[in-house]
């Protein structure tokens, strides 16, 4: 049987324990076989691919997001050191977003009295998202501009001129990129979808941040919209939060998410390459 296995498989077998046939190949970094039966030496046999690693999927970004997952529990007692929300506040604010509108703003709950402002909110629903409120080491309110106007681009503009990016003299054709703002403008005057959308985009930069900082994260659409914008209405300003994230370093015991393999879809199911 193994000499079979050599000859349809093209490589050779490193090991083989009692119910189990390890082989090692550039392409498979474990294919796992189990026998039905240890007896049944001629039998069929099942084949499981635990891992594979292919070319560059040793990098270290594949590698910080197989280590992350969405943590269920945290340890209240470990908290985000300065030094690293400085990281993490700088990577959110270069987030991409289209035509560099930057229709957004983060609100930090940290305090005791935020936390306890943010606590009342689940009062009606979603209550099981709402010890994350004080257990992890910060929750940031996502918000997003619904009313993205050509003011706001030209503060947008203004600050390119201050950043060198933009030249004073070019600071009136720099508005012609505001026209795909307006085509996602509706008659009513509200861009509510297209910069939730770049906000969006921000979460998605933020949670790869976090990865890589060995950070822990639990992205909460499970929040009460209403109560979190009546709220937070001051601070908000106008805009709204749809979306919110708990940070911070997961409980070891408690966080079950933490112990269970990763599943994705395969790549062939999800990319099309023409």
């Amino acid at each position: 049987m193994a000499e079979a296995l050599c000859c349809t498989f093209g490589y050779p077998l490193p090991f083989f324990c009692e119910n189990e046939l390890i082989l090692e190949t550039p392409h498979l970094l474990f294919f796992y076989i189990n026998k039905r039966s240890y007896n049944e030496r001629l039998g069929s046999w099942w084949f499981k691919i635990l891992k594979f690693k292919k070319g560059n999927m040793t990098h270290p970004i594949i590698e910080s997001l197989l280590w992350r997952h969405t943590t269920k529990k945290y340890d209240a007692s470990k908290k985000i050191s300065e030094e690293d929300l400085g990281v993490l506040f700088e990577a959110m604010r270069l987030s991409p977003s289209s035509i560099n509108s930057q229709p957004w703003k983060f609100i930090v709950i940290e305090s005791d009295d935020a936390r306890q402002r943010m606590s009342q909110t689940f009062a009606n629903k979603f209550q099981f998202n709402q010890a994350h409120v004080f257990d992890s080491s910060q929750i940031i309110l996502f918000a997003h501009n619904p009313r993205y106007t050509k003011d706001d681009f030209a503060a947008i503009i203004d600050k390119g001129i201050e950043d060198k990016r933009t030249k004073q003299e070019d600071r009136e054709r720099a508005f012609a990129l505001f026209a795909f703002a307006e085509l996602n403008t509706d008659e009513a005057g509200s861009t509510d979808s297209w910069t939730k959308a770049q906000t969006y985009l921000a979460l998605g930069n933020t949670l790869h941040t976090l990865a890589r900082l060995k950070i822990d994260s639990t992205a909460l659409e499970g929040i009460d919209t209403e109560l979190v914008n009546e709220e937070f209405k001051k601070e908000l300003d106008g805009y709204r939060c749809d979306v919110a994230l708990a940070i911070g370093y997961h409980d070891a015991e408690e966080d079950y998410n933490a112990k269970l393999p990763k599943s994705r879809r395969n790549l062939e199911s999800i990319l099309v390459r023409l």
